[in-house]
């Protein structure tokens, strides 16, 4: 795992311009901790930072190759999982390697197949080729969207940049810190789920998962190589059970391939679980020793939990039980409220933009907790999107509500923000907007009846609109702390099988994620797999409300302040004062509590700070 950049400009020499190459590439230092490196040509410029994770000795990029007079260069953040099968078949074709790395593998393949390679790739990946023939720059994006990748066309024309995160395109001089109309309305009406392709900053797009683009110096085209297909379900339950159980076992083994530590992520609820469970087995099958597991939790939650219909239980005694079941070398990682608190602030730099508060911050530290010892971890992350784990999918009011499940509380945040500000944004209009946009794209089937066809539409949502910001958060933190995160049940090949499950058989036994927990009979422990969801924990310590409480009434003190004009800072200290603040039940939304609510404004402050961003 990595973090690519690079710019293009037609119009210059870009020889005789070092610095910004430079500047831009060093941004990305945290995710690449291992190593840097820079190639630049009369119109192209590329940076990499690495993490070295498959053949540290010979994998430095940018890396370069030569053939038939014509010059190619990579950059590339990712894993490629199916890289032994394509090395074979290309040194059938002729190809010849140097490294064991995918990133040749990669490159390779872009030589011998062109543009039609990104058809035969199965991983996570983010990259870019510069190719001198036919002087164009080829990038590319992986299906579901678990890399980052993010674009600008500059102010001025002739000019193209790219990078893993905004920080890389904002360290570019051609591009401002400017946020309108539309970039408000995502961080404050939209959040948490980011519209995909948009890039918040005014000058900054995202190129969407499944996409590919090719910039040339007569214009730019972006093409569309994957994405959700409806087809008709013929397998039996039986036959669509053990398709699951092949499909998850088969991705597993692949992403467990490392030339560095590796663990995995455990919370003891069923995804997590599953993965930890394939992967115990397949070490002990390929001789590895015992898998290092890691947990979170914060201090005294165990005394101040409150269960809830988005957390019905506590982690702890699960994981536990999934630990001593499974033998692993189990690493609990507890964090106290000054520390997060303090990680706010790194969350907010980490993502270049306000996020998910709390659950971003202990997610930072968590990650840098687990570098300590591991490199590598295998996450859940996705598994409730894509097999219907959430409340939402289950509940009447939610999937009637003509707009996404988890933004049922849009007047409530209008009322948040100043009048004249609301007025700007059209706040309600704006999401009905982008909600009719991703109606617009469900692959509906023939024939479907009126509920089949309403759980395809939440399916969708879910997987093409909430599950991108999880993976923006857990590609971000992780790599701020240069951990690299792989999420198996992202396999798309699994994904595209799943969607076109019907709904009944989804739900086999009458549970959410049914035809899942099927498939892992043989796995996990009863009592474990029939396990009640339970997500990435959250704090709910009372000191850490009086926290961010506090911080967030000293930025509505500050008449220097650049949040102050977006609120209605009369309705949010009547919040900030409220009893209803110190609740822990998702009110505000479906997935914002008022400790919440009051860390991200908090950071919403810091970002309008950090980055000297201009409103209009």
């Amino acid at each position: 795992m990595c973090g690519i950049t690079g710019w293009i400009d037609w119009n210059r020499d870009l020889t005789q311009d070092s610095e910004h190459l430079e500047r831009m590439t060093e941004t990305l230092a945290p995710r690449g901790p291992d190593a840097a490196g820079t190639w630049i040509s009369a119109h192209c410029a590329l940076g990499h930072r690495r993490l070295s994770v498959i053949d540290p000795e010979n994998g430095a990029q940018p890396m370069i190759r030569h053939a038939g007079g014509h010059t190619y260069v990579i950059v590339y953040n990712g894993e490629l999982y199916n890289a032994p099968e394509l090395r074979v078949e290309l040194e059938s074709r002729g190809r010849s390697f140097t490294t064991n790395c995918d990133t040749e593998v990669l490159l390779v393949s872009y030589m011998e197949w062109g543009k039609a390679c990104i058809e035969r790739f199965n991983g996570i990946f983010a990259f870019a080729i510069w190719d001198s023939g036919e002087q164009h720059l080829f990038l590319a994006r992986d299906r579901l969207g678990v890399k980052p990748l993010f674009f600008s066309e500059g102010t001025s024309a002739g000019k193209f940049m790219f990078g893993s995160e905004p920080k890389s395109i904002l360290a570019h001089t051609e591009v401002p810190a400017q946020v309108g109309a539309e970039g408000l309305a995502e961080i404050f009406i939209v959040g948490p789920a980011r519209t995909p392709g948009h890039g918040v900053y005014k000058h900054l797009r995202e190129l969407r998962p499944g996409q590919c683009m090719t910039v040339t110096r007569d214009g730019n085209a972006i093409h569309t190589y994957w994405k959700l297909e409806s087809r008709p379900h013929t397998d039996s339950i039986e036959e669509t059970t053990a398709r699951v159980s092949q499909l998850l076992q088969d991705t597993v083994e692949r992403q467990l391939i490392s030339d560095v530590p590796l663990c995995t992520l455990l919370s003891g609820g069923l995804d997590s679980s599953a993965l930890t469970a394939l992967a115990v087995k397949y070490y002990q099958g390929t001789g590895q020793g015992n898998i290092h597991t890691f947990s979170v939790d914060y201090v005294d939650n165990d005394k101040n939990f409150k269960a809830h219909a988005f957390q019905p239980n506590a982690d702890a005694p699960w994981i536990k039980r999934m630990s001593e079941h499974l033998g692993t070398i189990h690493h609990s990682i507890q964090f106290d409220t000054p520390e997060l608190v303090d990680a706010l602030r790194a969350a907010t730099l980490a993502r270049d933009l306000p996020g998910m508060a709390d659950v971003d911050a202990s997610l930072l530290l968590f990650c840098r907790e687990i570098k300590k010892e591991a490199t590598v971890a295998l996450s859940g992350e996705a598994a409730d999107e894509i097999f219907g784990g959430y409340p939402w999918f289950h509940r009447e009011e939610a999937l009637n509500a003509n707009t996404f499940p988890w933004s049922l509380a849009t007047g409530m945040r209008s009322d948040l923000l100043n009048p004249e500000v609301a007025d700007w944004i059209k706040p309600q209009q704006y999401l009905a907007d982008r909600y009719a946009d991703a109606l617009a794209e469900v692959p509906h089937l023939d024939g479907e009846d009126a509920a089949a066809r309403r759980m395809r539409i939440m399916s969708y949502l879910n997987i093409t609109r909430f599950m991108p910001t999880l993976l923006d958060r857990k590609d971000r933190m992780s790599m701020a702390v240069g951990l690299e995160v792989r999420v198996p049940y992202c396999d798309h090949r699994l994904v595209d099988y799943v969607f076109n499950i019907p709904w009944e058989i989804k739900t086999s036994g009458s549970r959410e994620k049914g035809i899942l927990r099927k498939a892992l009979v043989d796995v996990l422990p009863e009592d474990v797999l029939w396990r009640k969801k339970s997500p990435y924990p959250k704090t709910h310590n009372p000191n850490y409300l009086e926290a961010v409480r506090t911080m967030l009434l000293e930025v509505l003190d500050d008449s220097s302040s650049p949040l102050l004009p977006l609120l209605n800072v009369k309705k949010v200290r009547e919040i900030a004062a409220s009893a209803d603040a110190s609740s822990n039940i998702p009110w505000f939304g479906q997935l914002m509590s008022g400790p919440q609510l009051f860390a991200y404004l908090w950071q919403a402050d810091l970002w309008l700070r950090q980055y000297k961003v201009s409103i209009g």
